[in-house]
């Protein structure tokens, strides 16, 4: 648990869960939380792993679109750490975590988001969900399917269409940078909060209680009155006119603060797709009103149709960077096409010669050839003129060039 100051965080195991698959950080930049899910020997580990790659990147950037980028990189890292560790420990396949977190530059944030996990403010008086859930009912919400109201008793309101894990090797991540105000207070929590306090309440506690400590623990507690049957995690940023909202030290709470530790059973059956995305939560009996639009079929249809969005931005990004590879070799063309149209004077062997390209090398590669030799003799040359040749003398085409050599053959005969 934190100490008194401009940030907290929080975790609890719940009331039910036997162990706390939710991490958070709070450091001086950044402030993250993850909700893992995999199973017992799962998820605690993936919320750990990412949350602990995730913090390497707490520390100063010069702008908040460089903290964009960093944090965005970050989380990807994260996910391809998650499959080698899938790969070595076949028992953990199936494993992830969601991921929502900031980092700070001045005056702004830059988030990155993942998941079911939020992002809340509070700022004048308004409270609001800056980040979107990633689920199945937020996808039937926005398509008009069923109301908000709907979505928060559906009996797959569960089911998440993002993670971070071994499903996708280049999941994809929502990013933005914000501006924040003094007096913001920020809440970043895990589903075990927000699945079970309603939101008026989380408003009343953050506007309420005048710490960043008092009102994390305050947040817990409300949803352990409820039953806390998930864990529940709570990362709470106060921001005042200072740049600084930093917890010293920084604190890593849940599992990604204790040692990680993994179950070695060769014969647990790994999980499949609809497990990973699935938060195990506390069953609620659905009304008999409530409107349920062919829900396996659209299900299915939502993982192929998020499979093929994830193929499409594959394939955008080679298309891009095929392109790229083509403008560079095109200009390298363009350019050596450029060097072999020039010529100068220089010496070959100790005679004098015309050479085709420019006096330069790229790296190893010479940009300039013999184009033609003479009988000239360097040492035939004057004293001051051999310097000039040894050091090359420049013409603007050819025809120059061979005049140059003609005046040359002039200076030995005289």
């Amino acid at each position: 648990m934190s100490t008194p100051g401009k940030s907290a965080a929080v975790s609890h195991v719940g009331k039910i869960r036997a162990n706390n698959q939710d991490s958070a950080y709070a450091g001086k930049y950044l402030f993250v939380v993850a909700d893992g899910m995999g199973g017992h020997a799962g998820g605690d580990v993936a919320s750990a792993i990412a949350v602990n790659r995730i913090a390497e990147v707490d520390r100063e950037f010069p702008s908040a679109r460089d903290a964009e980028f960093a944090l965005q990189t970050a989380l990807l890292a994260a996910n391809t750490l998650l499959a080698e560790t899938v790969f070595e420990h076949n028992e953990l396949t199936g494993m992830g975590t969601t991921v929502s977190g900031f980092l700070r530059v001045g005056h702004q944030i830059a988030i990155a988001h993942i998941g079911d996990s939020r992002i809340y403010l509070l700022r004048d008086g308004n409270f609001e969900q800056i980040s979107a859930d990633h689920t199945f009912v937020q996808r039937l919400v926005d398509s008009g399917r069923i109301t908000p109201e709907e979505a928060a008793v559906h009996p797959r309101r569960s089911v998440l269409m993002r993670v971070l894990g071994d499903v996708d090797a280049a999941p994809e991540i929502d990013t933005t940078i914000l501006d924040t105000l003094p007096g913001d207070r920020w809440l970043l929590c895990s589903d075990g909060l927000s699945s079970y306090v309603a939101d008026d309440k989380l408003h009343n506690v953050l506007a309420n209680v005048p710490t960043a400590k008092e009102a994390a623990e305050r947040l817990v507690k409300e949803s352990l009155d409820q039953g806390a049957p998930d864990n529940v995690t709570v990362v709470v940023v106060d921001i005042d006119e200072t740049d600084d909202s930093s917890h010293t030290p920084p604190i890593t709470v849940g599992s990604a603060a204790t040692p990680l530790s993994f179950d070695s059973d060769s014969n647990r059956r790994p999980l499949r797709l609809p497990t990973l995305l699935l938060h195990p939560l506390k069953a609620t009996q659905p009304d008999p009103s409530h409107f349920e639009p062919e829900s396996d079929e659209y299900l299915d249809e939502l993982i192929l149709e998020d499979r093929r969005r994830a193929r499409r931005r594959r394939i955008t990004w080679l298309v891009a960077i095929s392109v790229a590879i083509i403008a560079i070799a095109a200009g390298i063309v363009l350019g050596y096409q450029w060097t072999q149209s020039h010529y100068f004077v220089g010496s070959d062997n100790g005679t004098v010669a015309i050479f085709r390209g420019v006096q330069q090398n790229l790296g190893p590669i010479s940009l300039s050839s013999v184009y033609q030799t003479t009988t000239i003799s360097i040492d035939t040359l004057p004293a001051f003129t051999q310097t000039s040749v040894e050091s090359t003398i420049s013409a603007t085409d050819l025809e120059q060039a061979r005049a140059i050599v003609e005046r040359l053959a002039d200076a030995v005969t005289q």
